[in-house]
């Protein structure tokens, strides 16, 4: 059966093969590459589900490096039955990377994954809000101190994630990461570590800096260079599954699609930035997009935006 988004259990792998084939290959994605914690997950279960094809098609550990390219086209073709194509893609990607570590190792000698074909991706325009509805889910914190159902601490510090992830275009990660240490306040400015330790320094602009300066004198119980930004009213740094459901609750409250998630507040900020000018490699420097690729995405929805600009406004549109 196809995925439908929800990740599925791995398939159980004998102890004998996680311990020779999988864990030294987990290990060198963590600690040498410095893989995420989700994409090491991810190519734990895309070996774990290859290791059960193997089994179903009588084959063992022992085949690793006797597979054709007829054999993986097979297994591609059988695993499009069960999962959606970008987590095909996935695990096409955990899979050869899989071998070229073993071949780097000495272990396997060719790589049976390396141009095999694979289903084109769908390629949907990001999900954004517009500027008015940002506004709108910015107002949500005060909206809710007005009426008494939160107190100011809950108040500003939910304003400053707000703040934070569309002025400062921050992932959701990089956000419950923050420490005071990071905040220039000179310059209103942080320096963000993102995707693949790559460090880049963020503008949060103005609104953001006063939020956080107002939360810092007030509500910070300390401001050292390893404290968190983002805490709970017990000091705990916040969780990225509060930062989820802080985000939800706004949206309810301004009746904004439900759908929005913080890293979609990421897409706003860029596109935003997009549609009043800013060029291309700005907006891919401050997101932190090793490829200029990912940045484009945006691009197309800028572009909409001034068809539809001049389609109202050209008298020959």
């Amino acid at each position: 059966m196809k995925d439908t988004g929800t990740k599925q259990p791995a398939p159980a792998l004998p102890p004998a093969i996680a311990a020779e084939w999988l864990q030294p290959f987990l290990d060198y994605l963590a600690k040498e590459r410095r893989y995420s914690a989700y994409t090491v997950r991810n190519y734990r279960q895309a070996f774990a589900d290859y290791h059960q094809w193997l089994k179903q098609t009588e084959r063992s550990a022992a085949d690793f490096g006797k597979l054709s390219v007829r054999d993986v086209r097979d297994f591609v073709i059988e695993a499009q039955r069960r999962f959606g194509r970008r987590t095909l893609h996935n695990h096409v990607s955990g899979l050869r990377t899989f071998y070229r570590y073993w071949m780097r190792e000495g272990k396997l000698t060719w790589n049976p994954f390396t141009g095999v074909p694979l289903p084109k991706l769908d390629k949907p325009l990001p999900k954004f809000l517009t500027e008015s509805q940002v506004l709108l889910l910015l107002g949500g914190p005060e909206k809710l101190l007005k009426a008494e159902t939160v107190d100011e601490f809950t108040a500003l510090r939910d304003r400053l994630v707000l703040e934070l992830l569309y002025g400062g275009g921050l992932r959701v990660s990089e956000l419950v990461a923050l420490n005071y240490g990071a905040i220039d306040f000179g310059t209103g400015s942080a320096r963000v570590l993102g995707k693949g330790r790559k460090e880049r320094i963020c503008p949060l602009g103005d609104a953001a800096m006063a939020v956080l300066k107002k939360f810092r004198d007030t509500h910070a119980k300390a401001s050292g260079r390893d404290t968190p930004v983002l805490i709970t009213p017990q000091g705990r740094r916040l969780a990225v599954g509060a930062v989820q459901q802080l985000v939800k609750r706004y949206l309810a409250l301004a009746d904004l699609p439900m759908d929005i998630t913080p890293h979609k507040l990421r897409h706003s900020y860029a596109t935003h930035l997009l549609n009043a000018g800013a060029d291309l490699r700005s907006v891919q420097e401050l997101l932190g997009h090793t490829s200029l690729t990912t940045t484009q995405i945006y691009t197309h929805t800028s572009v909409a935006r001034l068809k539809e600009i001049h389609a109202k406004a050209h008298p020959r549109a």
